[in-house]
């Protein structure tokens, strides 16, 4: 099991036991009462608040504090209700409440049709005291109290946010007073202040730890999504707005995150979109829609991602399964994936930071992608990397397993399975060095058989991305954190379509945090060129050029700027530990290899400058001399291996070994040749070519005394040009 759930609160475990010393354990154990005990509520502060039935078919509140592991009484109906939704504020001085008073049956029976079905009511509770109706209706109605930042002391003030069935939002202000005794109540000025926040809505998700509202208004054949966001100061406004192809008419209102009422989410579920709204610390958006499928055992879903400006519709052909059997996709946020998980058939992670390719995506089936603890679709997400069982009463921590991680890797035997652990393993996971000694020993032993990627490169070009990225902001959109620039494999039993989309439309002035980061996620997507990230084409071809023509550019202002770069590398590697020191490749006299180094610090410079100006001059200057320092070192794991930089190095001590083994007569069988989508490296070609003159019995130093380092470093420097098309003199 890839996921690893850590139980942070369950009904069964953390309140029975409370209510069997109160006394009213007797009533839970009943069968007809087992669905009497359940949660109604998540507060942003860590506040779980249930519902119970007493010995007496009264109706209770309680609440239990994930950071005291305490329970605590709120309330007492003295008769039989159905506790749609309740909320408390922050100083736990109201309490929110909406019920049915009857049910269809009880209406008709006792003549109550002049009786609101739904009440919902304003409580005090510090100490329990008056009682005011907010709503008499006959629409269910959902309450939220908004939450100030952490840490801000006490308000007089508290605001409510009210969810009509109706399809509208409204917001209540509430003013209290401390009377004698630190007694709270509300004060008597007539009717409570109010304000719309939202109309004609089909759908709205709560993000509590945000304080945002995310909800949906029909447009057309389409719909678009926009966003609330609630501020300290006791204002809100409208932030984001994005077009989504979601046809949502005639469908009834449907509540995310507002309240759990389980019996009530699942009636509405039926009829209403399966759809969530997920956010990440990096500023990405996504919306996550299951879709209806006419075709038997199949399933569709979309996932948007806002910020970068497509989504992907993915179909996962299903194995046989009776039709009751089917249920609804569940989405779980895990900040870095999105997960889709269908119980019993399969878990796809979903990379929300590096969405581009699938081989950066783990798609599991069968016992890689069971949760034993989540049998059914009847979860949430309260906040990132948390789950809520709405049925069980539990709430979990959810995280990727690393050593489950490992094992998968280990018996993987796919490329795009393989990828995905290994992307995995180095960008999700906190470097350690166990487990970077793990990743390189599965890279030693399974080299060979990797045919469409080369996991050294991988994991080279993934550990300075995830070093180099967090010393500066947006540093992560520049640099390359995959030697891959296309996939052209495919997921067995997925398939994927991918549509481009309009990027949102922000709107807010100063605003930091997650907003500021999406902004400059759009941004990129907007501005940036075709290709952000740093490719060797360009210089490849620069290289060549300069190379021809270097007699007649020698004395250039250009050309003496490239060597300047190269002895400002050279001077920066001296300054480092004796062992670093191993340069060979940066020899003085080594005039195309100062070139190379040289014109990749000029174009790398001017590449981040572009996008990067506001880190300052002499900070690009540091990062681009540290960056092409850590590529030569040929002695050190962390090498670039797509760079033509070090091309000659690799081949060098390659052919070196080749020729020794050669000469030594040890050499017992043929290398096999991996596929490599890397043209530039002469490795496959000079292997290749040895192996044959060794098959053939021909041995190439043989009328050489010395096989020295000057004809190892001209027979790869001569291949090289080869390869290249280039003249050799």
């Amino acid at each position: 099991m890839l996921l690893r759930l850590l139980p942070e609160f369950e009904l069964r475990r953390d309140v029975v036991p409370w209510l069997a010393e109160r006394g009213c354990a007797a009533a839970l154990d009943t069968s007809e009462n087992s669905s009497a005990l359940y949660v109604v509520n998540v507060e942003r502060n860590g506040k779980i608040i249930y519902t119970w039935k007493g010995n007496q078919r009264n109706t209770h509140i309680g609440l239990y504090d994930l950071q005291t592991k305490q329970n605590e009484h709120l309330y007492t109906f003295e008769k039989n209700l159905h506790i749609i939704s309740c909320s408390i504020n922050n100083e736990r001085t109201l309490l929110a409440v909406s019920f049915c008073q009857y049910t269809e049956e009880e209406r008709a029976s006792q003549l109550l049709q002049s009786v609101s079905k739904y009440l919902t009511l304003l409580i005090e509770i510090h100490p329990i005291n008056n009682v005011r109706v907010l709503k008499a209706v006959d629409s269910c109605v959902r309450v939220q109290f908004l939450y100030p930042v952490e840490g801000r002391n006490a308000s007089r003030e508290s605001r409510l946010l009210l969810v009509s069935e109706d399809k509208y939002i409204e917001q209540f202000d509430i003013h209290v007073v401390a009377e004698e005794d630190h007694k709270v109540v509300i004060q008597k000025s007539g009717q409570l202040p109010r304000s719309k926040v939202v109309d004609d809505l089909v759908w709205a998700q709560w993000d509590m730890m945000e304080q945002r509202l995310f909800y949906i208004v029909p447009k057309e054949s389409k719909s678009t999504l926009r966003c609330v966001q609630f501020y300290p100061d006791e204002n809100f406004n409208s932030i984001l707005e994005s077009h989504l192809d979601i046809a949502v008419n005639d469908t009834p209102l449907k509540l995310v995150n507002f309240g759990y009422d389980y019996c009530q989410d699942q009636d509405v579920a039926s009829k209403s979109l399966n759809l969530q709204v997920f956010t990440s610390k990096a500023g990405g958006l996504c919306v996550c829609c299951s879709l209806v499928s006419d075709i038997p055992h199949e399933i569709t879903y979309s996932i948007y991602f806002l910020h970068k400006g497509y989504n992907k519709t993915f179909t996962v052909s299903l194995e046989r399964t009776e039709s009751h059997q089917l249920k609804e996709v569940a989405f779980m946020n895990l900040d870095y994936y999105v997960a889709a998980y269908l119980p019993g058939q399969f878990l796809h992670l979903l990379n929300i930071q590096h969405p581009d390719l699938l081989c950066y995506s783990l798609f599991l089936t069968g016992e890689d992608a069971r949760i034993d603890t989540l049998q059914n679709c009847s979860i949430r997400c309260p906040w990132v990397s948390a789950v809520l069982d709405c049925n069980a009463g539990s709430l979990y921590d959810v995280s990727i397993s690393d050593s489950a991680l490992l094992q998968f890797l280990q018996r993987s035997k796919q490329d795009c399975e393989r990828l995905a652990a290994l992307h995995c393993a180095l960008l999700y996971f906190q470097h350690t060095e166990g487990l970077e000694m793990q990743i390189i020993r599965w890279i030693s032993e399974n080299l060979s058989t990797c045919h469409s990627f080369d996991p050294i490169q991988e994991f080279i070009i993934a550990s300075l991305y995830c070093r180099m990225c967090p010393e500066t902001q947006n540093l992560d959109k520049f640099l390359p954190y995959s030697s891959l620039h296309d996939w052209i494999g495919v997921v067995p039993g997925v398939m994927c379509v991918t549509d481009i989309i309009s990027l949102p439309v922000l709107e807010f002035q100063n605003s930091k945090g997650f907003w500021e980061k999406l902004n400059s996620n759009l941004e990129s997507v907007k501005y940036a060129e075709p290709h952000l990230h740093y490719h060797s084409n360009v210089l490849r071809r620069e290289w060549c050029n300069l190379s021809e023509e270097r007699e007649e550019r020698r004395t250039t202002a250009y050309l003496r700027n490239i060597f300047e770069n190269a002895k400002k590398v050279l001077s920066h590697l001296d300054t480092w530990d004796s062992e670093a020191r191993l340069v060979p490749l940066f020899e003085e006299e080594d005039y195309q290899q100062q070139l190379l180094m040289g014109l990749m610090v000029a174009q790398l410079k001017d590449h981040l400058m572009r996008h990067l100006q506001y880190v300052g001059k002499k900070k690009i200057d540091q990062i681009v001399l540290d960056y092409v320092a850590n590529l030569a070192l040929g002695q050190k794991v962390r090498q670039y291996w797509n760079h033509p930089i070090n091309a000659n190095l690799i081949a060098r001590k390659y052919v070196k070994l080749l020729l020794e083994k050669l000469g030594n007569r040890q050499y017992s069988r043929p290398i096999p040749e991996r596929l490599s989508p890397v043209e530039f490296l002469p490795l496959n070609y000079l292997t290749n070519m040895l192996t044959e003159i060794e098959n053939q019995g021909v041995h190439p130093c043989e009328k050489q005394d010395h096989v020295n380092a000057r004809f190892v470093e001209e027979t790869a420097l001569k291949h090289t040009m080869t390869l290249l098309g280039l003249r050799y003199s």
